[in-house]
């Protein structure tokens, strides 16, 4: 019998609310790099070759990604033994830290080499706070939330990371817009950064009003050494005891973090610098695309929790794979607004069909003690390998290659990689029982 107690629907409308909108937050100030990686190349990264000082921008992208598992470990850990109301906190203090610092940061022009050495020192701090963010708010939204509506509220984690896609998308396709290039390149990119500075006191105070974890409370009444049998063990028990589990995380984890990263970041770069779309057209694609994932993972996790997380996982994973192959040559061979936006928004549609249900699975299929480290190893390394490096693998590519369709072959590894973690994904039985492992 599970031991979790009851949380009061107050409470459950407080975390829903700390959890999304710092995690809104938290990601906006992460993701808009990527949304100025071409100004941002200019301006801190120079070289002859525009494609050159482009890839060494996103390679800095994907810096923040390197030490996310790093972040992941540690704030992971933190979480297992003093608790997922704490961990949050400290994430959020991170991400506010790192964000600032590349708002302030004077050019290459001005400082010469040392910009972008500290936009790098940035780009890792604010990796050591997404490393935490994703398994500490994802946790306390499903140990907090009812156990047989679990996919429905733990889906908006992923509402959240695509509203601060979505916002970011907004805000890029509005200061372009209505900003000279002078005007732009010397204040307009800036303003974001700052703004994302908001995070740190506002996150901080929205995080301390909750309670900490039910579940996690359960835990530590059930053994008084607890807190510090836990940290002792869990890296050991994850390797040992949760490899299947561990090898499932991974695969449901590549291709979600794929599919983000090549359509909502990659391919906007690509399509302006690539194809010659405008950048007003790029991020207003982006914004209107992403705002499908926000309207429809709540539906797709209720539907994980009515038939199964498989069942929803699977077909998704197999028609977003058919959908972007056939989007993405259509787009090549005929690039404009309109085929950009078919293709974001089609394999938008079957996303959501992965996003809604992946958090629950990513969570759930770990017992308490080692849930957030185990979430936050998976998460973060699928991010690290396939998702920060995704832009810059993809430009790579392309240069090599020569052929614009050279992405569209990252993604369908991806997608083989998400139908094999699925098929190790437990059945109900077994996730139960681990439900009931406090």
């Amino acid at each position: 019998m599970s031991t979790k107690p009851a949380s009061s629907p107050a409470m459950l409308k407080k975390v829903v609310f700390a959890s999304v909108l710092g995690n809104a937050f938290e990601w906006f100030d992460f993701v808009i790099y990527g949304m100025f990686a071409a100004t941002i190349a200019k301006l801190y990264f120079p070289a002859g070759d525009p494609l050159a000082s482009l890839s060494l921008t996103l390679a800095t992208f994907g810096v923040g990604f390197a030490v996310r598992p790093l972040g992941g470990v540690l704030l992971g850990m933190y979480g297992d033994r003093m608790g997922r109301k704490r961990a949050l906190s400290v994430t959020i203090i991170l991400m506010a830290v790192g964000t600032g610092m590349i708002g302030l940061l004077p050019t290459y022009a001005a400082i010469g080499l040392a910009a972008p050495i500290l936009i790098m020192v940035a780009r890792m701090i604010q990796g050591l706070s997404a490393g935490g963010e994703f398994s500490g708010a994802t946790t306390m939204l499903i140990e907090f939330a009812p156990s047989d509506r679990r996919g429905f509220f733990g889906s908006f984690q992923m509402c959240s990371q695509a509203l601060s896609i979505s916002c970011g998308a907004a805000v890029a396709w509005l200061l372009t817009s209505q900003l000279n290039t002078v005007q732009f390149e010397s204040w307009g990119w800036r303003l974001p950064f700052l703004f994302g500075v908001l995070v740190g006191p506002v996150g901080w105070l929205i995080r301390s009003k909750i309670d900490e974890s039910p579940e996690f409370l359960a835990l530590a009444r059930a053994n008084s050494r607890g807190a510090r049998r836990i940290a002792r063990t869990t890296l050991s028990e994850l390797f040992s005891h949760h490899s299947r589990a561990m090898l499932a995380a991974i695969g449901i984890c590549v291709v979600g973090t794929v599919s983000s990263y090549v359509f909502n970041f990659f391919v906007p770069i690509f399509a302006r610098q690539q194809l010659g779309i405008p950048a007003t057209e790029a991020n207003l694609s982006t914004f209107l695309s992403t705002a499908i994932v926000v309207a429809l993972c709540p539906f797709t996790g209720h539907l994980s929790d009515r038939y199964g997380r498989k069942s929803v996982l699977l077909p998704g994973i197999v028609c977003y794979g058919v959908t972007a192959w056939l989007l993405f040559h259509h787009f090549v061979a005929a690039p404009s607004f309109i085929s950009l936006l078919t293709m974001q928004a089609g394999v938008s549609f079957f996303m959501s069909f992965i996003w809604g249900p992946a958090p629950v699975a990513l969570t759930e299929i770990f017992p308490v003690e080692v849930r957030s480290t185990g979430a936050a190893l998976a998460y973060n390394f699928s991010a690290m390998i396939f998702g920060g490096l995704a832009p810059f693998t993809n430009t790579w590519l392309v240069k090599v290659t020569g052929s614009n369709l050279a992405p569209i072959y990252y993604v369908e590894f991806s997608v083989l990689l998400g139908i094999v973690g699925t098929c190790l994904f437990p059945g109900a039985a077994r996730l139960n029982a681990t439900a009931r492992a406090v």
